[in-house]
């Protein structure tokens, strides 16, 4: 059978396949083996490639599996269907467990970055809520915990450990651009030094990544930054421009660092916009080198940050990123980028079939039908799949990808 697919663009081949043989189709298969031949992923390996390795933490990852026993048995029970679905080798749970701890982790880590550039692509025109032509980056991280006694090289604090997720994320589409992983210990102005900034870009942080220094390497690279001003800053004003103070709006001035270190980091002037929030009256006062936006447009773009806070939400509570299958550093990093592959695949998937559905919404839906032999798009569009309820938290319902 051949099904077009929405909007008459393209076609989709379904010739009975199961649903998880035709999320296939749009994995890069090709840039997968290359990620393999790169870090010698297949080598001396007999009967459990790194591509079962993928698909059976995939599975997980769509399926909501807790544990390496209950992916074997769950599989084992489809195990007539696994060939379909491009399984070559047997998989056991010891046979996981193993790949998890020896295949290194970066072949699942440069899989991602493939994935990311293909959804960034695809969202490039999105809306987000701005007219705003110029690319919308939040930077921020999560922390994920752990048990320091079974994991002893998380180190977070004398008797817990942890690891975070620092995420710079493209506000159109709400696709992570760059994730960096560490240990709990690491603090999040570090991450700046790792970022190749992109002329004309918008960078949005928190007071946690107010270093001056910092800041004025993404002025002088051509990008801008949003940030929000720390209590204790001090400012000279140099000139104010007029507000609409109906709009929330407090001030709009151009003002220069006082402090010595703080002067000397960053001598040139900065823009800082003070608003209250309507909604619940809060006070904000944020700091910019951009002085063309309207200054309502820059406390918007600061409200857009909370975007990341939502991804990160999202993915603890929908994919398997909290309790781990293994203990070493290299399966906690494993099934984290497997994850985010899994979460990026699934938004690419959304785009090019047109689908409506919310990604929380595809989820479940592919969560009963992956072993079913139904076209995917005919699956993933049918109007009665609802969620059953409009979801405890109320932040999975702004997060409409």
């Amino acid at each position: 059978m051949i099904l077009p697919l929405s909007g008459g663009r393209g076609w989709l081949m379904h010739e009975g396949r199961i649903v998880f043989s035709q999320l296939l189709d749009h994995f890069p298969k090709h840039e997968f083996d290359k990620c393999v031949q790169r870090y010698a992923g297949n080598w001396r390996v007999r009967g459990f490639s790194c591509f079962d390795q993928f698909l059976s933490m995939a599975f997980a990852q769509l399926t909501g599996r807790e544990s390496l026993r209950d992916i074997e048995t769950c599989l084992r029970a489809m195990a007539t269907k696994l060939y379909h679905a491009g399984f070559r080798g047997n998989v056991s749970r010891s046979t996981l467990a193993d790949a998890n701890e020896s295949r290194d982790w970066r072949i699942y880590g440069d899989l991602a970055q493939v994935l990311i550039a293909t959804a960034r692509r695809l969202y490039a025109q999105d809306n987000f809520g701005l007219e705003l032509k110029a690319t919308a980056y939040a930077l921020d991280s999560t922390t994920i915990d752990l048990c320091l006694a079974l994991f002893p090289w998380a180190k977070f604090r004398k008797t817990k450990g942890a690891v975070k997720l620092h995420t710079l994320l493209d506000l159109r589409g709400s696709i992570p651009s760059v994730i960096i992983v560490t240990n709990g210990k690491v603090h999040d102005v570090n991450i700046l030094d790792q970022l190749v900034f992109e002329p004309g870009a918008f960078y949005i942080m928190d007071r946690g990544y107010l270093d001056f220094a910092r800041l004025r390497a993404i002025g002088q690279a051509g990008a801008f930054f949003v940030t929000r001003a720390k209590k204790n800053s001090d400012c000279r004003r140099l000139y104010s421009r007029p507000v609409d103070k109906t709009t929330g709006l407090r001030c709009d001035q151009s003002v220069v660092l006082c402090g010595f270190y703080s002067n000397r980091d960053y001598p040139e002037q900065l823009r800082r916009v003070r608003f209250v929030d309507p909604e619940t009256g809060k006070r904000f006062t944020f700091l910019t080198n951009n002085f063309t936006l309207d200054a309502l447009t820059v406390a918007e773009l600061y409200r857009r940050r909370w975007r990341v806070e939502l991804f990160f939400k999202w993915i603890k509570q929908h994919l398997r990123i909290k309790a781990f299958f293994g203990t070493s550093r290299n399966a906690v990093m494993t099934q984290v980028w497997i994850a985010i592959s899994v979460y990026v695949l699934v938004a690419i998937i959304k785009k090019r079939l047109r689908l409506e559905q919310s990604l929380y919404t595809i989820l479940q839906i592919l969560n009963l039908a992956l072993f079913e032999k139904t076209p995917i798009l005919q699956v993933l569009s049918q109007q009665n799949y609802r969620e059953s309820e409009q979801v405890a938290s109320a932040q999975l319902t702004l997060f409409d990808l």
